[in-house]
């Protein structure tokens, strides 16, 4: 069976519950990385560029949260 075939025969999670707690600890740390990157533009004087990535920070915070709430919700049906 391939990786990309496996379905929790081998993880013991569904494809779709794994996938969602990926995304949602992939969003939260893209929003801790961006910390790094809005504190070097703003090293450098580049307002922009770090308004580019505080906007960018609150999109990755925002798929972090609904990830979160959405796998709560999940996780709590399968009581």
């Amino acid at each position: 069976m391939a990786a990309s075939e496996e379905t929790g025969q081998v993880t013991g999670t569904k494809d779709k519950v794994y996938n969602l707690v990926w995304f949602t600890e992939a969003s939260l740390r893209n929003a801790l990385q961006l910390e790094a990157y809005i504190a070097d533009a703003e090293r450098d004087g580049d307002e922009e560029l770090a308004e580019f990535f505080r906007k960018a920070q609150r999109v990755s915070r925002k798929g972090g949260e609904l990830g979160k709430s959405l796998l709560a919700s999940r996780l709590a049906q399968q009581d």
